[in-house]
């Protein structure tokens, strides 16, 4: 499978798998920004996508992230296949729970991307589930 990506700024490396066993294909942020302490803020990630029809990109954190104390403001971003025009830069919007500011420097790996395929569904309502309750969250017990 292919991707096409427009990278905004050309000084910066594609985005790439950083092994030969990385699910996630890393991103590189286009700017410095600096995400106050408390706040939310949005970094640029440097691409445009178009993906194959079918499919659809899921934006996460890397694993590291949480080192420079961001967090994902969403948990997880979804890139639609139809969101893919040369100005649809993809961003990643990042919650900053710690009391100090924090810079994401040009170039930092903060984000991933998986591309995922995509099963549409028809939606039937109904006025029972021909199911038993299980007793809502956390009904099989801790151990």
């Amino acid at each position: 499978m292919k991707i096409k990506i427009k990278r905004f700024d050309k000084s910066l490396p594609l985005p790439e798998y950083k092994t030969e066993g990385a699910a996630g294909i890393d991103l590189y942020t286009r700017e410095d920004t600096v995400i106050n302490a408390h706040s939310f803020g949005n970094i640029p990630l440097n691409v445009a996508m178009e993906i194959p029809k079918g499919t659809f990109v899921m934006l996460l954190a890397r694993s590291s992230t949480h080192k420079m104390g961001l967090m994902p403001a969403n948990g997880v971003g979804i890139g639609d296949e139809d969101f893919k025009g040369d100005n649809d830069e993809y961003t990643f919007l990042v919650y900053n729970p710690t009391d100090e500011d924090v810079l994401v420097e040009k170039g930092d790996r903060v984000a991933q991307i998986i591309l995922m395929s995509l099963q549409r569904v028809d939606i039937e309502e109904v006025d029972h589930l021909d199911n038993v309750d299980r007793g809502g969250l956390g009904s099989t017990g801790k151990k």
